[in-house]
């Protein structure tokens, strides 16, 4: 099987890379800057354990990437950028291409199969940055990170078999599973940290704030009927895989929200983690203040409006007794 990264930031790069490196076919798909430095000097992944550089294919199209029979898409970029992708792709690619999502948040598999037949979804466990141009960063080693992977909306397949194999010979650990968008949604929970770590800063990650929003999520999913993996589960697949340490002397930076404002990329995907929670408390009734507030806080942020991690946690309390 061959394999077109669509999407060659964080998570896209260091899946690329280790799929070209253990001698899998692997194109990624990139754009502006990064992709200049990637077609002149190849893609550098620093790990805690080596700096490597490596020569892989680069393009900046989907058009350029030769989407064949025998091709599985793995998308892996923000939800945000997901529905054009698609529409570009749908040019280019059989509809009954594979297509992977490597991305957080549940929205990506619905637009997806709306175009195509074949359509996986993957839970992200997986400590990367991209904040320089040719450069990605995996905080984990030697296993990079854990992929598992699931037909959408349910079951497993020898295509996702097949990929998870792929992806285990890569320095990841992947199994498929028959409800991974139950994963999905469990990971959802835990990526609501990304916004408050972009608004109020990586010391109330875990605090009261958190407390808060993961509550109003686990409200609005029961109201739903929406089954998701504890906080329990979580802990128990990453437990002795993933092993975050130091690069360059310094430990994981930000998550993927911080990473989007630090780049200033102009976009960032709140509005389908937070985002996502307030819209089910809208459909459901439920009241999600908490989400909502940092969902609008990261869009200013996103717009220039309001500084990076410039909401301190009494400042966010205050704006929550007045909503």
């Amino acid at each position: 099987m061959r394999f077109v990264v669509f999407g060659a930031g964080a998570i896209g790069g260091v899946v690329g890379v280790q799929l070209y490196r253990a001698g899998h076919h692997a194109t990624l798909v990139g754009r502006g800057r990064h992709l200049e430095v990637m077609q002149r000097g190849g893609l550098t992944l620093e790990t805690p354990q080596e700096r490597a550089t490596v020569d892989i294919p680069a393009v900046g199209s989907i058009a350029a990437a030769d989407v064949g029979a025998d091709t599985a898409v793995l998308l892996t970029m923000k939800t945000q950028d997901t529905a054009p992708a698609l529409e570009a792709l749908r040019r280019f690619a059989d509809p009954a291409t594979p297509i992977v999502c490597i991305q957080n948040g549940v929205e990506n598999e619905r637009m997806a199969l709306r175009l195509f037949h074949n359509v996986y979804g993957v839970s992200v466990m997986c400590p990367c940055v991209f904040l320089e141009p040719g450069v990605v960063q995996a905080f984990s080693a030697p296993t990079t990170g854990i992929l598992d992977i699931g037909r959408y909306p349910e079951g497993e397949d020898d295509i996702a078999r097949e990929i998870a194999d792929a992806l285990a010979t890569a320095t990841f650990v992947s199994q498929t599973r028959p409800d991974i968008m139950r994963w999905k949604y469990g990971k959802l929970i835990r990526n609501l940290r990304n916004a408050i770590e972009a608004a109020c800063g990586p010391e109330a990650r875990d605090g009261r704030i958190r407390e808060l929003v993961t509550t109003e999520a686990e409200q609005v999913f029961t109201a739903a009927g929406i089954e998701y993996i504890s906080e329990a589960e979580d802990r128990k697949r990453r437990g002795g895989v993933l092993t975050p340490g130091r690069i360059n002397g310094a430990k994981r930076p930000g998550g993927s929200v911080w990473q989007s404002l630090a780049r200033e990329a102009g976009s960032i995907e709140t509005d389908y983690l937070s985002g996502h929670v307030a819209l089910l408390g809208r459909l459901y009734d439920v009241p999600t203040p908490a989400n909502s507030l940092l969902q609008a806080l990261c869009a200013d942020m996103a717009a220039g409006k309001r500084e990076l991690r410039s909401v301190d946690q009494e400042m966010f309390w205050r704006m929550m007794a007045g909503r």
